[in-house]
Formats: C-alpha cells, structure tokens, sequence
C-alpha cells in the first residue's frame, strides 16, 4: 500500500496494490499493520455500502459532528465517482477549502478521511457502490451536512444539474 499526501491535513489517498494470477486479482485493501505503523485509526465498528443508481446524482456532503465525528475508509467498488472532500476543522489551516479526487471499481484506490471533512460525490456512471469503513456508530442527532453548490466553495462538478435527494437540496451553506 502507498499511503499519498493530499492538501488536506491528514487526508490521505491510499493506493492498493493488485496482484494478478490466472484466476484474477486479489488486493489488500486495509492492513491494520500499516495503519498502525502510520499512527493511523485501526477502530471500524460499523462498515457500510451505498448503491447509487443514477449519472449525475449527487449524494453529500455529510459529516458527522462532535461529540463523535467519524473517521472514514473509502472505496469505490462498482462505477466511478468524482469524490469530494471539505475540509470544516476550525482550526485546520485548511478550513473551508475542497479537495476532489476520481474513485472507480478498478483502479484499486481509497481515501482515508479525517473526522471534521464533510464527504461527498457525484457519479460519473450509473450503478456506483461506495464501500465505507467508519470509526464511529452513526448518530442520527449528530449527522449534518453543508450544500452541493455552496457558493463560498465553488466546487466544479464535472456534471451540470445534478440529481439529489430532498434532504441534500436543503443543507445548509458552510
């Protein structure tokens, strides 16, 4: 595994490698060796998948806040989708700013996500699954979220009017 800086304090781009034999493939996607060995969370009480039917929908951005902001391992498995990350630590050098990154079913890549970014993406495909490992249990009363377009982001969705849910359409600006 090589674990890749990002310009977000402690946002990491974790790149698996893919060992091939006439049968197919088989990547490690998590080592809790070299997790630890990078001082890096190893705790994933709750793991969960997201199907997300439809190019253009757009599913974020959501976080989860204190007392109990969630650490977040994630892969695409199936479909591509262009994956967003805002950086809301108050005291993170950071703050406010976005980071974007491609994940697809085959290019073998997550992300390692701090506690306090909030997540989000848009699918480049139809049909793409999003593979979570979280370090916290999900609150419902702690779930939050800030707008697709907020315009003090400007982030650039690569597709225009995108598809979201009732409850994504009415986040809050940061």
């Amino acid at each position: 595994m090589k674990f890749l800086t990002t310009r977000l304090p402690g946002l990491l781009l974790v790149e698996q490698e893919t060992h091939f034999d006439p049968r197919g493939y088989l990547v490690r996607t998590y080592c809790q060796k070299e997790f630890t060995a990078r001082q890096l969370n190893v705790h994933w009480p709750q793991c969960n998948l997201t199907l997300t039917r439809k190019r253009g929908m757009i599913r974020g951005l959501h976080y989860q806040a204190e007392p109990s902001p969630e650490i977040k391992l994630i892969q695409c498995l199936a479909g591509a989708v262009f994956d967003v990350l805002v950086d809301l630590r108050k005291s993170s050098p950071a703050f406010g700013r976005w980071e974007s990154f491609e994940l697809n079913g085959q290019a073998h890549r997550s992300l390692y996500v701090p506690g306090g970014l909030a997540h989000g993406f848009q699918c480049l495909t139809d049909d793409c699954q999003l593979f979570y490992q979280m370090s916290e249990f999900y609150y419902p009363e702690l779930a939050r979220g800030i707008r697709w377009d907020d315009p003090s982001l400007k982030i650039s969705w690569p597709i225009p009017d995108p598809i979201l849910s009732e409850r994504d359409q009415n986040l809050p600006c940061l």
